[in-house]
């Protein structure tokens, strides 16, 4: 078979997998069950008890329509979606717009054996999610993966061993990796929102916390502890929390995690216990990676890789914006995995240059003036409220905290520019070093504050339309920002460089 032959699609309207019948009125249903329930209960009220079933009745028939009202079809040059019944939709996308196909696979549809295909088309905003085809079996999907990224029009006649395709794998999930969950920030979030969903839900229900047994015990202990033990004692129970939470989100996201790299030239990351994830990255759309880690995770050597690549989207996190290389893993293996993606070790392991005293001098003039204005806001309070000695003298803690953090974010500050890659860190909370190719840099931007003015010191970013779609140098002398721009992309800045 030639590669002309296998991309010859057949432009016929295709339709979701029958299964899909079973799946979509089970998703309208918690859509509509605020109105379900309030004309169940209204024509109870009335007497009418069946409104809430015929209310059932009709999203169900809903849900079955959606398979009746969408087809899809694959051309040599579009891919194009119909839905809808009252309102007729087709979308079309152009097939040299595709930058992604991202393969998802639900609880539900993993019990019917069916998947959801997302076809990235490159753009970064919310709104654009790509064409979802919600129903194809894994075989069409992973049908649709090869049509759609790595057989290309020709009319050149390849023999067939030259197009078989191989896959090698880059990296995998190994067991020992999750003991970086409890340490990364998910945890946190996790915690958050179930506080905040536990806190509405005891308000609007008008719930007295303080009727229930053990809750009414935990607060009596804590009234008849002192405080210095009781606000340890909530920290730690709040870490054990955090911590599970963090492991459990950790083997529920990135179990069966791995990267492969196909011959055709796309990368795969597949990974997810209960919702299975697919996603495939054209690597003529990578323009370079980055290692981040929190503060947490860099304390147990920890870090992750996140792909800068045109059509991936931003803004969302890497976990849902599919541009996760690799989990939390060790930071020598995220180093590994970045030298084999860009397939050049330099940039990923060259030292960096650091950016002089008076950067250093601004990372503990920025950090002490925030310490020095909470301090003096808690004296202030302390005067309005006549509170305790104590309220200052804890409020000086900051002072040392504030040091560790200037000396942590001058420290990791630094540039290189490496065979034509641009290589930036910054960061303390969460450090992250990128890797720019040059010649995916679109432009230049060069800031300076008026403090950076009288220090002499600039701000050079670099934008593309890959990633966060800037890069930025901080606090780098206005000198070597020209130089290092123009050293990075040739000929671009010249007709604005005077001699």
């Amino acid at each position: 078979m030639t590669v002309l032959e296998a991309t010859q699609v057949d432009p016929s309207w295709r339709r979701l997998s029958r299964r899909m019948l079973l799946v979509h009125p089970v998703q309208e249903v918690p859509r509509a069950l605020p109105a379900i329930i309030g004309l169940l209960v209204a024509g109870s009220a009335n007497g009418h008890a069946w409104w809430g079933l015929a209310s059932l009745v009709v999203v169900m028939a809903a849900g079955v329509l959606r398979w009746f009202t969408t087809t899809y079809r694959i051309t040599p040059d579009n891919v194009q979606v119909r839905r809808g019944l009252v309102r007729r939709r087709e979308l079309s996308v152009p097939r040299d717009r595709v930058r992604t196909v991202d393969v998802t696979a639900h609880a539900i549809h993993r019990l019917v054996g069916l998947t959801r295909v997302t076809v990235g088309t490159g753009r970064s905003d919310r709104k654009d999610g790509g064409i979802k085809l919600d129903g194809l079996t894994p075989q069409e999907a992973a049908r649709l993966r090869v049509e759609l990224l790595h057989l290309r029009p020709t009319a050149v006649e390849v023999p067939q061993h030259e197009t078989a395709a191989r896959e090698t794998v880059v990296t995998k999930l190994e067991p020992r990796w999750i003991r970086y969950g409890p340490f990364t920030l998910s945890g946190f979030v996790t915690v958050g929102v179930i506080a905040a969903f536990l806190s509405r839900l005891v308000n609007e229900a008008h719930v007295d916390l303080g009727r229930f047994g053990p809750l009414r015990a935990l607060g009596l202990r804590l009234e008849h502890t002192p405080l210095g033990l009781a606000v340890l004692e909530v920290i730690v129970a709040c870490l054990i929390f955090v911590a599970i939470a963090s492991t459990a989100g950790y083997i529920l996201a990135f179990w069966g995690f791995t990267l492969t790299r196909h011959s055709a030239g796309t990368l795969h990351v597949s990974r997810g216990l209960i919702t299975s994830r697919a996603t495939s990255i054209e690597e003529r759309r990578l323009r370079g990676v980055e290692v981040s880690a929190p503060f947490s995770l860099r304390a147990v050597g920890g870090a992750r890789l996140i792909a800068i690549a045109t059509g991936l989207r931003v803004g969302r996190g890497a976990e849902r914006g599919g541009t996760l290389l690799l989990p939390p893993a060790p930071e020598t293996e995220a180093e590994r995995v970045a030298t084999e993606v860009l397939r050049v070790a330099a940039p990923i392991t060259a030292p960096l240059e650091r950016h002089g005293p008076r950067a250093t001098r601004r990372r503990y003039t920025r950090a002490l003036t925030v310490v020095v204005v909470l301090i003096l806001l808690v004296l202030a309070l302390r005067w309005l409220i006549d509170g305790p000695a104590w309220m200052w003298q804890a409020a000086l803690v900051l002072v040392p905290i504030g040091l560790a953090l200037a000396v942590d974010r001058a420290r990791q500050l630094g540039h290189a520019l490496v065979d034509g890659w641009l290589v930036t860190r910054q960061g303390s909370f969460v450090r992250r070093r990128s890797t720019l190719a040059g010649d995916g840099i679109i432009g230049w931007n060069l800031h300076r504050s008026f403090f950076q003015r009288r220090a002499g010191l600039a701000t050079l970013t670099a934008t593309t339309a890959a990633g966060r779609q800037h890069y930025e140098v901080l606090d780098i002398e206005l000198g070597t920002a020209i130089g290092l721009a123009d050293a990075t992309t040739p000929g671009l800045l010249t007709p604005f460089l005077t001699s």
